[in-house]
């Protein structure tokens, strides 16, 4: 097995068949020289940094019905809100004088936000603030929206694609595709995005060939950014009572993509800090080499529901981050942090 992770290590490629293999037989020992091995990959590629984002979560309406969340449509216990422009700007304010230079808008897919609403709001974020990146993670739209998106001034768009095994994404996604959802991350890539994809790891129906199925479609799409968490069952949901996704396994794909995509920008994600309490820690020794600190209002913040119990760490608390990340000999970065191919282009200009 050694001589596989040394393979992956060097080449940033495995065969289906290699990748299964290592998923049957990564034991402890083996499991941590994985680890060891990802955690020497991002310290090549962007040094000892981990990059800081802002994150505000806008609205909590979504006219999706997907199993797993507690922002679908059909769960009538959430309480729906939604951010004014001038809430949302107010926020990102906030943001900006604490120094961050990323900006994460995340929300359901609601339909009350038009090209013309975003845009706008967009507009007015970089006429405002020259130096930040904006983010979008705001589901499927068509490819003209996303193009208007762009060239409004859009940097980065998150569109998870939660899983890359067809049959596993009908089952939990009611009315929608995979095909539609890959279609989306590649009009997004190809209009100029630096595009975040990613996975759930715990989903009812998972097996080894479904997570490589997602190893796989990484390494095809190769997306500057990289989501990957552990399902949090929802009890407002038709997953109520099923079993939280494994911390160990998530750290192993975390891993896994990291050796695969050494370029890539992951986040040590909320639902693993909610987890465990080193999921940080663990996060970036394993690979990971992102967080997002929340400026969403305090009032709204356990509003937006994916899962009960969320673990918050507010934008504010900067220093404790920077306290834990010391621990693993990694230290807080606020600027843009780019993925490296966009920052050659920032660079260059």
């Amino acid at each position: 097995m050694r001589h596989i992770l040394e393979k992956l290590y060097s080449k940033n490629s495995l065969t289906r068949e290699e990748l299964l293999y290592l998923l049957d037989k990564l034991e402890e020992d083996g499991r941590d020289y994985l680890y060891s091995l990802a955690y020497n990959t991002t310290l090549k590629t962007y040094g000892n940094r981990i990059f800081v984002r802002g994150l505000l979560e806008f609205t909590n309406y979504c006219k999706n019905n997907c199993k797993y969340c507690g922002l679908r449509r059909d769960n009538k216990k959430i309480e729906r809100y939604r951010l004014s422009k001038e809430e949302i700007l107010a926020s990102l304010e906030e943001g900006n004088k604490l120094g961050y230079k990323t900006f994460v808008l995340q929300g359901g897919e609601d339909p009350y936000y038009t090209d013309e609403i975003l845009i706008d709001i967009v507009k007015t974020i970089k006429s405002k603030y020259k130096d930040v990146a904006v983010t979008l993670s705001i589901g499927e739209r068509s490819r003209g929206s996303y193009e208007k998106l762009y060239q409004a001034g859009v940097d980065r768009f998150l569109l998870r694609h939660e899983t890359a095994t067809k049959n596993l994404y009908h089952s939990l996604h009611e009315g929608m595709s995979l095909e539609k959802r890959m279609e989306c991350l590649l009009n997004l890539k190809e209009i100029g995005y630096q595009v975040g994809a990613g996975f759930l790891v715990g989903l009812p129906g998972e097996s080894k060939e479904s997570l490589v199925d997602n190893l796989l479609f990484l390494k095809r799409l190769q997306p500057a950014m990289v989501g990957i968490g552990p399902l949090i069952s929802h009890p407002d949901t038709p997953l109520r009572g099923f079993n939280n996704g494994s911390v160990e396994t998530t750290l192993k794909m975390i891993s896994l993509t990291r050796l695969l995509l050494p370029n890539a920008l992951i986040p040590a994600t909320t639902a693993l800090n909610t987890l465990s309490k080193e999921g940080l820690e663990r996060g970036i020794l394993a690979g990971a080499n992102v967080v997002m600190l929340n400026l969403s209002p305090v009032e709204i913040r356990r509003k937006y529901e994916l899962y009960k119990n969320k673990e918050i760490t507010d934008a504010h608390q900067i220093r404790k981050i920077e306290d834990r990340v010391k621990k693993v000999n990694f230290q807080v970065d606020m600027g843009r942090g780019d993925h490296i191919k966009y920052n050659r282009r920032v660079n260059n200009v």
